[in-house]
């Protein structure tokens, strides 16, 4: 908090228009201290892209299918509380609990398998390579491109949602504004209970260090 207390006065004062991206963790709660100091809310984070698209490549490996044949999205926060949206997961328009059912795929274990690659995919990675820069970096980059080009595409990433008070990664319409709309895909109730729980999860860490006004 130290560093983006020196650095976002200085940013806003440079580029007071800019979009403010954050690719450091923990990203929600730094979104909030950000567009706390910044005082505006054209900030956003990489969030839980990365666990998107690593939740997308580990589907497309068991089902023997590209991943980009697969829509599915990690929501809530990047880290331990992140919510995996199985309810909504498509392969080709087929839903996945589906396409368990009749491939006779145990779901749990199955679930449990791609959430636990999924969630420790950094650390096997950086055991494998020495570094997990690569990841993070393709998908800042991408973030940045669709805000230059104004895509208006739409993906996961952070931003302060009224809801629930606090910055939280859900689908959202990216472009030169930043988010400009927050997209809420089809959830379960066990799903929806998830996510408010990983936004409590994240409004604690903010309250650390922004007091309510």
């Amino acid at each position: 908090m130290k560093v983006f207390e020196e650095i976002v006065p200085r940013l806003v004062k440079a580029a007071h228009e800019a979009v403010i991206l954050i690719a450091t963790n923990p990203p929600e709660p730094l979104v909030e201290i950000t567009r706390h100091l910044a005082g505006h809310d054209r900030v956003l984070s990489t969030s839980t892209y990365l666990d998107t698209l690593r939740f997308r490549v580990h589907l497309a490996e068991r089902f023997g299918v590209s991943p980009a044949c697969v829509d599915a999205y990690v929501v809530g926060e990047h880290g331990t509380s992140s919510v995996f949206l199985w309810s909504s997961a498509r392969i080709g328009g087929m839903s996945v609990e589906d396409m368990l059912r009749q491939r006779r795929i145990a779901p749990d274990e199955f679930r449990r398998a791609i959430e636990h690659d999924v969630r420790y995919a950094n650390i096997t990675i950086i055991e494998g390579i020495g570094a997990s820069q690569y990841g993070i970096g393709m998908v800042a980059g991408r973030v940045a491109e669709v805000v230059l080009r104004d895509e208006r595409a739409v993906f996961p990433v952070g931003s302060h949602n009224p809801r629930y008070g606090v910055a939280v990664s859900l689908p959202s319409v990216v472009g030169e504004a930043g988010v400009s709309e927050v997209l809420w895909p089809e959830m379960s109730e066990s799903e929806t209970g998830a996510l408010a729980r990983s936004a409590e999860h994240i409004r604690t860490a903010v309250a650390k260090f922004i007091k309510p006004s």
